[in-house]
């Protein structure tokens, strides 16, 4: 995991609260303390932890396992692990239940277990753009035709970079590139898909994120993988964030049709997301695995305006424009997962496999949330235990 610094006898826990853009507290590496340290109160993350581990018990539980990272300032004050990494070794669709390994061949969850994160994926493909705009290589308001001319379909509806980081280019939530006998096939399907939608109104879609990410690997001559491993993970120390495969990563679905869109079998440190094993696990969308101690470092580096004890990954104006209402690659203000930290422009995202990000500058607080709600196989999504986490930690603000 990143380094984490240990707390001196006389530090301050919560550091620079509500001041994201300078000072040298503001971008000192996290480490671990009391909740009080960190100026959070520790009735409620006690709350937080019993209901993170109760998600993970019975017989059908919300996750077969779940890490919880929480926070303020520098301070990390809740690391909890709970349930099982791999606990079912196929989903029987006879009896709706998983068919569970015996308990000497399961793994259990440990807090540096890495996780599938699905979507997202995407706030690390969006600061990557935001890191070009920054330098004058691309335009928030540019056209993709301007940078992909044989992408001719969205060139043809004046679709921007800004509508693809908002959602708001008409384009359909997917494709089914997973069916296309091969990448070229992809490609065309891809270049040739239109918006469907009135460009302007909200279609939450991948596809903005797949297009997204040709345009930063045209305009930069290198792949995504390559952009977010040296201008993200690398210098936050972020060693455990990578695209897979991802051997020892928490395991996700038994992935077979009915129920899923290929037939692949239980899958463990392989990406999730059908496109983005079709497209060779690395896409704009999904693909990266990470572990909640350096997604912590993530949601630390944004909230001290773009730094990192000596690293700085953005600048602090433009990181206010990548968080700012309604969010670049963020969503903002989502209570059906950030709960009562919603309302002053707490950012983050979920991902499909049980993943989610909340950090919140108007506190200088941040909950990391990885759960395998798809083991052993998809169910209808169930935000509730989210939006429950990010209000015990409002409340934890509150309390004190």
């Amino acid at each position: 995991m990143p380094s984490v610094e240990r707390v001196h006898a006389g530090g301050t826990g919560a550091g620079n609260r509500g001041n994201r853009g300078s000072g040298e507290l503001s971008a000192s590496r996290l480490r671990r303390d009391t909740p009080a340290r960190a100026g959070l109160d520790p009735a409620e993350l006690h709350e937080l932890v019993r209901e993170v581990h109760a998600l993970t018990a019975g017989k059908r539980p919300w996750a077969a396992g779940a890490v919880v990272v929480a926070g303020r300032g520098p301070v990390i004050a809740v690391t909890h692990a709970a349930g099982w990494a791999l606990r079912y070794a196929s989903y029987d669709p006879d009896t709706d239940r998983g068919i569970e390994l015996p308990t000497e061949a399961r793994v259990p969850m440990t807090v540096d277990t890495p996780f599938d994160l699905a979507s997202v994926t995407k706030l690390f493909t969006a600061v990557a753009a935001m890191q070009q705009i920054e330098r004058g290589t691309l335009g928030v308001d540019a056209r993709v035709g301007a940078y992909l001319p044989e992408f001719h379909a969205a060139a043809a509806h004046g679709v921007t970079v800004r509508q693809l980081l908002t959602h708001t280019s008409g384009l359909r939530p997917e494709i089914p590139l997973y069916d296309c006998p091969d990448h070229a096939a992809r490609l065309a399907r891809l270049r040739a898909e239109p918006p469907v939608g009135v460009p302007g109104t909200y279609t939450y879609s991948d596809l903005n994120l797949l297009l997204l990410q040709h345009i930063l690997e045209r305009i930069t001559g290198r792949s995504l993988d390559d952009l977010i491993h040296e201008g993200i993970t690398r210098p936050l120390g972020m060693t455990d964030t990578r695209f897979g495969p991802c051997p020892g990563a928490a395991a996700t679905e038994d992935q077979r049709r009915p129920w899923a869109k290929a037939d692949r079998g239980m899958l463990r440190g392989e990406v999730h997301d059908e496109n983005a094993w079709a497209l060779g696990g690395v896409a704009g969308h999904a693909g990266l695995f990470s572990t909640a101690p350096d997604l912590a470092v993530f949601c630390r580096a944004l909230l001290a305006g773009g730094s990192y004890g000596s690293a700085r990954i953005l600048g602090p104006d433009f990181v206010e424009l990548l968080l700012a209402p309604p969010g670049l690659g963020f969503a903002v203000d989502q209570p059906w997962f950030m709960g009562e930290l919603a309302g002053r422009g707490a950012a983050g995202h979920c991902g499909f496999t049980g993943t989610s990000v909340v950090l919140d500058p108007a506190t200088d607080t941040f909950l990391v949330l990885l759960a395998t709600t798809v083991h052993p196989r998809r169910r209808r999504p169930d935000n509730r235990p989210r939006a429950a986490a990010a209000t015990r930690l409002a409340r934890a603000v509150r309390g004190t």
